[in-house]
This record gives structure tokens, C-alpha cells and sequence, in this order.
């Protein structure tokens, strides 16, 4: 795992600084694509081994980073259905009214539900991340897409973009620029996340595809929307999936396709298959990938 630079242990420094001063004041209706996961015989549970946080880091905690973040659920009422999720509010949260966080977005893989992702550990790693000062406190999303085989209502694509984002920036603080909110999915999600990251490219700053479901007919789409893309526009991307899995041909394409067009993006294959615990064993490094970024572009501000 890599260190913390003396320049971002100051920036962490001033970052909680500046929260125990507040704390002291008061797209289409296309699917596109599908595949049937197999839930692991066993509930996968994330272990975490922190890095050693730099002897350069001397804020001193507050009360509430000791604790972990807010699991809760919540619901966009006006769509059809309703556009339920699940949200992770990071410790702090209720003490710095006026800070607003980057947010990341998850979903979740076909024939599971909004409460994957926190199965498989997220909550607890961001939290871990959060309290040994190693990331930015941030919020992460968990939406339902459990009506993927419905044909009534608008479709996930059009609830997401239209509905839920908007639902979020609007009652909770979140930060708005596209550098501070990434989008991620694993299998069946991160087909949606190609879909919808690289078609609005003015939203995302990043993009994870875990394990992706992306098939080969979808490559003249997504060649077509690299080819169009301005190259400033382009999300990072991170691209990982295990040597086991079905869809490895399909995820050698999408890398093929990126490198092809120039594309800048990482590519890592590990041993594993189209598993939980596959995805498990990989969350802590996944939320690293999404967290680092957000550092490195505030540094650069």
C-alpha cells in the first residue's frame, strides 16, 4: 500500500483542522447488459489492515472521527418505481455543516440489490480509510436496481441520471464538480457504469468497472463514444476483473478498445472468478483507487 506524502498529510492536517472548527460552531431505457450471478455459497466479510499513518500527521481526532459513518436508506418518491438506496454518510458528517464531500456511486450486480456493496464491506473500509486519516471523508451511494427485468416505469439509466443524482445533490452535501463524484459497478453494474459514465462524461470524474458485464455487441457503441469523446472529457477508468471469470473476454475487448483509441486507464487482472468473494477481497483497494484521486485533484487546485 502506498505511503501518505508529507504534502498530503498537511492537506489531511487542515482538513481536520477545519472540521473541529465547525464542530465547535454548531440515459436510455436500454439494459445494457445482463448476466445471472451466482451468490456465493457464503457471505463474504472485507478485512482491512490499515497502512501506517506518517509521523507527520499530528492533528488530533475528534470525538466523532473515533466513530464510524452512517449507514442508512432512502428514496427517490417521484419516480416509477420508486428509486430506492442506500446512503454512507462518513464520521463527521453532522459536525461540519457547511463541508461538502465528494461522493461515489456503486451498483450493485444482476439479481442482488442496493445492499451489496455494504455486504461486501464498504462501509467498513471507507471508514477505515477515514479514521487512520489515510482518505478525505466522502459519502457513497448504493442504488436499487432490482426492477432490471421490468418493463414498466422509466429504466434504471433514466432514474439514475434524471432522478437520483439530482435527489442527492439536493438534500445532502455533496460536492457538484464532476472531479468529486465517480461511479462504479460491479458485473451487471459495471456494464451500467460503462454506459452511463462514458455518456456523460460531464458528471464523472472516474469510472470503476469491477468484474464488468459488457458484451461484444457493445463494442462499435463504446468505440463510437471514445472516438467522439474530447480527450479532456475522458473519465479515469479502472478496469479489473479475475482470470476465472466468464466475462475475461469481454473485459479484454473493452482494454483492447481503450488502448486502441489511447485511452488512458488501468487494467488489472488477479486471480478469481465472477464471485462475492472475488469482490470482497478487492473493496479496499477499489475505494483506494476512487479516494486517491479525489486527493490528488485537490491538491492540484
Amino acid at each position: 500500500m502506498r505511503r501518505m506524502s508529507t504534502r498530503q498529510a498537511i492537506l489531511l492536517t487542515t482538513y481536520f483542522t477545519l472540521l473541529a472548527g465547525l464542530s465547535a460552531c454548531s440515459p436510455t431505457n436500454d439494459i445494457p447488459a445482463t448476466q445471472t450471478v451466482v451468490p456465493p455459497t457464503a457471505t463474504s466479510t472485507a478485512t482491512f489492515t490499515p497502512s501506517p499513518v506518517p509521523a507527520t500527521f499530528t492533528a488530533t481526532p475528534l470525538t466523532c472521527l473515533t466513530q464510524p459513518g452512517l449507514v442508512k436508506q432512502d428514496v427517490v418518491p417521484t419516480t416509477n418505481p420508486p428509486q430506492e438506496f442506500i446512503i454512507y454518510l462518513p464520521a463527521c458528517y453532522e459536525n461540519s455543516t457547511d463541508t461538502h464531500f465528494p461522493v461515489l456511486y456503486l451498483l450493485h450486480g444482476q439479481t442482488y440489490n442496493q445492499d451489496q456493496w455494504v455486504r461486501l464491506g464498504a462501509p467498513f473500509v471507507a471508514d477505515q480509510l477515514i479514521l487512520t486519516h489515510q482518505a478525505l471523508p466522502f459519502i457513497m451511494v448504493f442504488p436499487d436496481d432490482r426492477y432490471w427485468n421490468s418493463a414498466a416505469g422509466p429504466g434504471f439509466g433514466d432514474r439514475f441520471i434524471n432522478d437520483l443524482i439530482p435527489y442527492v445533490d439536493a438534500n445532502y452535501r455533496t460536492q457538484q464538480d464532476r472531479q468529486y463524484r465517480a461511479l462504479g459497478g460491479l458485473s451487471r453494474g459495471g456494464g451500467w457504469t460503462v454506459k452511463l459514465g462514458l455518456d456523460h462524461p460531464e458528471l464523472f470524474g472516474s469510472l470503476g468497472l469491477h468484474s464488468p458485464a459488457v458484451f461484444t455487441d457493445n463494442a462499435p457503441y463504446v468505440e463510437r463514444i471514445i472516438k467522439e469523446m474530447p480527450g479532456e472529457q475522458r473519465p479515469q477508468l479502472w478496469i479489473d476483473i479475475g482470470d476465472a471469470d466468464t466475462q475475461l473476454g469481454n473485459a479484454l475487448l473493452m482494454e483492447e478498445i481503450l488502448t486502441r483509441n489511447d485511452y488512458f486507464h488501468e487494467f488489472h487482472r488477479y486471480a478469481g472468478d465472477h464471485t462475492e468473494n472475488y469482490w470482497s477481497t478487492h473493496v479496499e483497494e477499489y475505494l483506494r483507487w476512487y479516494t486517491q484521486i479525489w486527493q490528488k485533484t485537490s491538491e492540484e487546485q
